[in-house]
């Protein structure tokens, strides 16, 4: 099975790129997704990062509170090691499972969504990477539109991760999502028809 690392920065809308490969018949595993899944009650991780953090961390019913982690993490490098010391672990395990299944499916094709591919050094788990790739300025800006952002947190948001421009040269393809919605579906389905329809026969 080819599995294929879709990446980028924060806001660089990777999660778009991969939904829109999901719809033309990929199998999608999205790094978040896992993430969200390991920290549910009643995971191991969870109690870890409780252990680590105290209860301050968690809502009322017992979830995770992100926000109040997040605010933790981003301020203090130590401490975002020390969330990516149990999530890193329990995600990569998470992964291995479903990338299992999907072999034994016989899936050909595999996009495996992960915004820290690099800084993880996770690239051994996937054949190739993938970049989507935007500007800083525009990914500032984006950023601040979806989350609601100010400048300066947007800005320290993307401090934590590997610069684009880094990013842009180390994957094998790139992505350019500057423009509109529709340039990046056509990408996609150029790449789709491309890169991957016409490299596996009777698929796509």
């Amino acid at each position: 099975m080819r599995i294929i690392g879709l990446t980028g920065g924060i806001a660089s809308g990777k999660t778009s790129a991969a939904h829109l490969f999901e719809e033309l018949g990929a199998a999608v595993i999205d790094a978040d997704q896992l993430a969200r899944e390991v920290v549910q009650p009643g995971e191991e991780a969870l109690a870890q990062i409780v252990a680590s953090f105290g209860e301050k961390v968690l809502n009322p019913d017992g979830t995770l509170n992100r926000a109040a982690l997040g605010e933790i993490v981003f301020a203090d490098p130590a401490a975002r090691r020390t969330l990516e010391g149990i999530t890193h672990p329990a995600i990569k395990k998470r992964a291995e499972e479903k990338l299992e299944r999907l072999r034994q499916a016989g899936t050909g094709t595999a996009f495996y969504v992960a915004p820290l591919l690099f800084e993880a050094g996770i690239t051994s788990r996937v054949h190739e990477v993938w970049v989507v790739y935007l500007d800083r300025e525009t990914q500032i800006e984006r950023l601040m539109a979806r989350d609601g952002l100010t400048r300066e947190a947007a800005l320290s948001r993307i401090a934590s991760q590997m610069p684009m421009e880094e990013k842009r040269k180390l994957g094998q393809i790139v992505i350019d999502n500057r423009g509109s919605r529709e340039e990046l579906e056509a990408q996609v389905r150029r790449l789709w028809r491309d890169e991957i329809a016409d490299r596996a026969p009777g698929r796509g």
